[in-house]
């Protein structure tokens, strides 16, 4: 059997797919990645070049891996998509439409780095970060989820109560003798118990919000994947704050990483105004009003431009340097 995929026709071989994908550039497929290099290593992860992740597509999971087989000006990348039964042509192009949207493969970054012109500390970052893209989640309930859970306690906590999570109740996949987890479905989480959560590191309250978002997510009356079509991102803050558990933070967070929104600007997160004061305000403190006003120097493409500062912080970068 042949797949043709991106005019290759590639072999699939028993419960494998090896698909070649095309990133518009330019596109830097490790420094995209490097956000990843701290996951835990049977979930997500980056290392040694190569993304690993469990997906849940429905009612099947796959391991995929991802690696650069191109550059930056001519990025290639090389998908491998494994599970432990056969795999459909249906499912092959519903995981390979999952990565393309995950690291915003499609994204044009020449618009974004126009306007960042005005900018010299982001001209100069730009230059050092070069066809970085900020990725997405997989689906927008996992980056509400993630906002919930990230709700007023360290990142490094918020990642350890995820890891717990997805290793405790996420749909598991054995591949060469090692167990991966998915990312836990609505369907999962709605029936999660107030004992299983709190086993993970979750307050009562965090657990009832996001099995409470997950029962309206299965009973219909909430529905994340609309949102996608609204015009503007304040008419999706407004709308999303009336669920039970979402602030505008929450909703922020869940926008830029979820929705892929380049003008969603969490300025409430403790971790962005650390990067603006450290960068443009010689590390004096700023509050979330003072950052919100300062990102307007960088119009609709102020998510993005925070997104840049914070990998230039996690990478140990000095603009200019």
């Amino acid at each position: 059997m042949e797949i043709l995929v991106t005019g290759k026709i590639l072999p699939y071989v028993d419960c494998m797919a090896v698909i070649c994908l095309f990133p518009r550039a330019p596109y830097d497929f490790s420094l995209s990645a490097a956000i990843f290099g701290s996951g835990d290593p049977l979930f997500r992860t980056f290392g040694q070049g190569i993304f690993r992740e469990a997906l849940d597509i429905g009612d099947k999971a796959v391991l995929v891996e991802v690696c650069s087989k191109g550059s930056v000006t001519t990025p290639k990348l090389c998908l491998s998509i494994r599970s432990d039964t056969v795999l459909s042509k249906s499912e092959i192009k519903k995981v390979k439409e999952v990565i393309i949207s995950m690291f915003s493969l499609d994204d044009d970054l020449v618009p974004f780095y126009k306007a960042m012109e005005s900018d010299p500390i982001m001209t100069a970052l730009v230059q050092q970060l070069w066809g970085v893209k900020a990725p997405a989640t997989p689906t927008v309930f996992e980056a509400l989820t993630d906002s919930v859970i990230e709700q007023q306690i360290s990142l490094a906590a918020a990642h350890s109560i995820q890891h717990r999570l997805i290793r405790t109740v996420g749909t598991p996949l054995v591949i060469d003798n090692a167990t991966w987890h998915c990312y836990p479905t609505p369907q999962i989480l709605a029936k999660t118990t107030d004992a299983t959560f709190r086993a993970c590191g979750l307050t009562l309250r965090k657990g009832e919000y996001i099995r409470d978002i997950s029962l309206q997510i299965v009973e219909g009356t909430l529905d994340l994947d609309h949102f996608k079509n609204y015009p503007d991102t304040e008419s999706i803050i407004s709308e999303m704050v009336t669920v039970r558990g979402i602030g505008r933070w929450t909703a922020e967070l869940t926008i830029l990483r979820g929705l892929h929104r380049a003008d969603s600007f969490p300025a409430d997160d403790i971790g962005v105004r650390r990067f603006i004061s450290r960068v443009y305000f010689d590390g004096k403190k700023i509050s979330a009003d003072e950052a919100r006003a300062f990102a307007d120097i960088w119009g609709p493409w102020k998510g993005f431009a925070a997104y840049y500062l914070e990998v230039a912080d996690m990478l140990g970068l000095i603009p200019g340097e």
